[in-house]
């Protein structure tokens, strides 16, 4: 499509091109009010070493500022999150002031003031008669165009909008506006430094409220308009259907009723319809109840708000997909990570069905007339990967798992879509090869969401056909005459391994970790983990009777050495290039996963086995190390593997996995009994 084109003319994915400029050394933040001291807590938690200029015109915001990142750092500590010592240097070479000039020498710059457009280009103003031509300037407005706010500077090539969301130095997203007169090279880069800061950026169109705003926004400015038909709380209530929380409940916790004001009035300038409702600039606070109440709305009035809240949620949806404001795949990831949505417009959309999502759209354009309306079919909307981005490198599809949210951890859904992409394009005469990835620096898939292991626990047949339904993309690869590499970024574990192993090579960055942890929740990896190792690198055989029995990490330098990974990457970028360049080097002469009975040495355990000071499952241990066994007997991979689905349906039949997998979902660690 032209718009993904314009807002993503490289990639899709932040990291695959080597950036213009280094991480900044030294950060300044304009507004020391409610979301500028998170952006600089973020900036410091993720960049310990880089100083900090938080710049306000009165004392008092910046000592309560000082005072709440103080806090934040204590609490982390408190809760074990972090170490004393780092929360020290986060701390460390903050300069809180009311003195402009302390910006000089600061390579980035964010705005965080109110949303006054003369107070921005003031600020503005003065910020660029202090730095460097160089240094690269945004703003945080949710709602104000880039070309409003910019176009007076001499400079304006390096400004742009870089839109947190609260709380700034915890929700990973952050929308990166693409406005005329941004150098893309700007943006490029900002993406990048997002990304490899643990944000997970998107590109939007420079409209009023971008994105994700406009979608917000509506959605509480809807919420107030049906205050005439219900109270705050059964408002909150119903939508707690498709979110976490309800708009009343949102708008407290942000004490938003002015913003939603200000956006808006700023979108009247598309119509009349997205008048601000009267009463948001009569309260204060909402009377609602805190999520998960459970209270009771009566039928009627449930049906009314809920056609009500679907039917903006989707208008807008339409609307940014049908005008090229963001990407499909950019609102339905936006909408859950930065707004709290349970799913993505257009899965609320499938999930009712052609008739019924038809029947609420005339409702709403009945009660609510000007606001926009599907221009294609509903089926348009549904067309795009939910949690993948595709990426063409010269020939080579390359595969970004999008979940950072949860260290791209994997679900049926993933893996469902990496299927189809590879069952899509494997036929295409001009795909040469596939790289799979992970997004972001650190993860590239944290296994799979363990809570799916409740529905199969004491089920024998049922677990057999679940690990069978998971490998099914696996079972592609190993018939697959194109070559497929993992380029691993980070951690690989359990079944995010499982996934890399059966790759046809796999490159790595010196950061990478493979573990396979199942043990440590009374599990074994079902999906070919207890087999294929064995079978594809003979020669570590030891190696991995610690990785499966003892959940042993193995480093990216061991794991290179041993020939398990072919190559080290310097960085991400260069991780891409070298997978897509092993991809290229592999057509015609794939490795297979050979048939035949493979030798075992010995299980060497130890009399009192434990992973790290976790006592581990006699029981479960058992059943493991006879898995492996009976994979390794096997004459064909064919029925090795059957072997490791029943091992899994066996394991998942014992207590130690019930209590493993109950202690996860808990947050405690497991006790073992056998």
């Amino acid at each position: 499509m032209d718009h993904e084109k314009r807002l993503y003319p490289s990639a899709f994915n932040p990291l695959f091109q080597q950036p213009v400029r280094p991480l900044p050394e030294v950060i300044g933040i304009v507004g020391a009010g409610t979301i500028g001291p998170d952006i600089g807590y973020y900036f410091k938690s993720a960049l310990p070493e880089t100083a900090l200029t938080l710049v306000d015109v009165a004392e008092p915001p910046l000592l309560a500022a000082e005072k709440r990142l103080s806090g934040y750092a204590e609490k982390a500590v408190q809760r074990g999150r972090m170490t004393r010592e780092k929360a020290a240097r986060i701390l460390e070479n903050i300069h809180y002031t009311t003195d402009y000039r302390r910006l000089e020498g600061c390579q980035l710059i964010i705005e965080a003031a109110t949303e006054r457009i003369p107070l921005k280009r003031e600020i503005f103003a003065r910020v660029e008669a202090i730095v460097a031509p160089e240094a690269v300037i945004a703003s945080n407005t949710s709602s104000i165009p880039a070309d409003r706010i910019f176009s007076g500077l001499r400079h304006p090539e390096r400004a742009t909008v870089t839109h947190f969301f609260a709380p700034a130095w915890r929700n990973p997203a952050v929308e990166v506006i693409r406005w005329e007169k941004a150098d893309p090279g700007i943006v490029a880069y900002l993406c990048w430094l997002f990304a490899m800061t643990g944000k997970a950026p998107v590109v939007t169109d420079n409209v009023i409220c971008f994105m994700l705003d406009r979608v917000f926004d509506n959605w509480c400015n809807e919420a107030a308009r049906l205050l005439d038909r219900a109270t705050a709380a059964e408002i909150d209530a119903v939508a707690e259907e498709f979110a976490s929380a309800g708009p009343f409940f949102v708008l407290n916790l942000a004490n938003g009723n002015p913003i939603i004001v200000e956006a808006n009035t700023l979108q009247m300038e598309e119509g009349s319809s997205y008048r601000p409702a009267l009463i948001l600039q009569s309260v204060d606070r909402w009377n609602t109840a805190k999520p998960g109440t459970g209270l009771k709305v009566p039928a009627d009035v449930s049906q009314s708000v809920r056609d009500r809240l679907l039917g903006i949620l989707f208008s807008q949806a339409f609307d940014i997909v049908d005008r090229g404001i963001g990407t499909r795949e950019d609102l339905h990831f936006g909408c859950q990570i930065a707004l709290d949505f349970k799913k993505g417009p257009f899965d609320f959309l499938a999930d009712l069905g052609e008739a019924e999502a038809g029947r609420i759209m005339k409702r709403f354009e009945a009660e609510r007339p000007g606001f926009p309306r599907a221009k294609g079919p509903l089926s348009f909307y549904q067309d795009f990967y939910r949690t993948l981005l595709i990426d063409d490198l010269d020939g080579i599809k390359v595969i970004t798992i999008r979940r950072p949210q949860a260290r791209n951890a994997l679900n049926l859904n993933i893996v469902q879509e990496v299927l189809s992409v590879l069952e899509r394009h494997t036929p295409d005469p001009a795909v040469k090869g596939f790289v799979l990835t992970g997004y972001g620096p650190s993860a590239f898939s944290a296994g799979a969401d363990i809570g799916r292991f409740r529905e199969v626990l004491g089920r024998f047949d049922a677990s057999i056909a679940d690990a069978r339904e998971w490998a099914k993309v696996q079972r592609f690869l190993d018939r697959m005459d194109k070559p497929v590499v993992a380029a691993v970024n980070g951690m690989a574990l359990g079944g995010g391994l499982e996934l890399a192993i059966r790759c046809h090579a796999m490159v790595a960055t010196r950061n990478a970790l493979f573990q396979f942890p199942e043990i440590t929740l009374g599990i074994l990896p079902g999906i070919g983990g207890c087999i294929v190792p064995y079978r594809k690198w003979p020669q570590s055989a030891a190696r991995f009777h610690d990785m499966l029995c003892l959940a042993a990490p193995l480093g990216a330098e061991e794991a290179f050495a041993a020939g398990i990974v072919t190559d080290l990457s310097a960085d991400y970028a260069a991780l891409i290039q070298d997978a897509a360049a092993a991809a290229r080097a592999l057509q015609g002469r794939i490795p297979r996963i050979p048939d035949g009975k493979v030798d075992l040495p010995p299980f060497n355990l130890p009399a009192e086995p434990r992973s790290g000071s976790l006592r581990l499952s006699r029981e479960a241990l058992s059943v493991m190390m006879e898995t492996i066994e009976a994979g390794a007997a096997a004459a064909t991979l064919e029925a090795a593997l059957e072997a490791g689905y029943r091992g899994f349906a066996r394991i998942v039949c014992l207590d130690a996995a019930r209590e493993g997998i109950a202690a996860f979902l808990e947050k405690r660690k497991p006790v073992y009994q056998k």
